[in-house]
C-alpha cells in the first residue's frame, strides 16, 4: 500500500479491554479517525454536510489483526486509496507501533459515493481521483 496520509495516535487505557490490549473494534476506530481527517483534506468537511460534494457511505470493512497493541503505545496509521471505480473506492489502512516498527493491523474500507439528495450512487469526485496513486 502506498501511503497518501498518516497520523500517529496514542492508545489510551479506555481503548483497551480486560485482557490489557486494544479492544478489537478500536483498531477500526483509529483507522476511521485518520481516514476522516484524510477525507477532510480531499474536500469532505464533515462539520458542514451541506457543503459536501456528495456523501460517502462505508459499504464494507475488513481488518486483519497482526499483533496486539497496549495502552500507551504510539501507533502510526497510514491511509491510501487502493482502488477507484466509477462510484466506489477502496481506502486501505495499515497500523504499526512506532517503538519497535511492528505491524499491528491492515485492512480496508469500501466506500460508495452517493448524491446528497437522491442517496443514489454518484461519480467519485475529482479530488478523490487525484489522490489515487494508480
Amino acid at each position: 500500500m502506498s501511503t497518501s496520509y498518516q497520523e500517529t495516535l496514542r492508545v489510551r487505557f479506555r481503548d483497551t479491554d480486560s485482557q490489557g490490549h486494544m479492544f478489537f473494534a478500536n483498531y477500526l476506530v483509529f483507522a476511521d479517525e485518520v481516514a476522516g481527517n484524510y477525507m477532510r483534506e480531499l474536500g469532505f468537511d464533515w462539520s458542514n454536510p451541506g457543503g459536501l460534494p456528495c456523501y460517502v457511505f462505508t459499504a464494507n470493512v475488513s481488518c486483519d489483526y497482526l499483533h496486539e497493541c497496549l495502552s500507551g503505545d504510539e501507533v502510526e496509521v497510514s491511509i491510501a486509496y487502493e482502488r477507484i471505480g466509477n462510484t466506489s473506492a477502496t481506502l486501505g489502512f495499515s497500523m504499526r507501533r512506532l517503538s519497535d516498527n511492528v505491524k499491528l493491523a491492515k485492512g480496508s474500507f469500501a466506500q460508495v459515493f452517493v448524491d446528497r439528495e437522491t442517496r443514489k450512487p454518484t461519480p467519485v469526485p475529482d479530488s478523490v481521483r487525484a489522490a489515487f496513486p494508480g
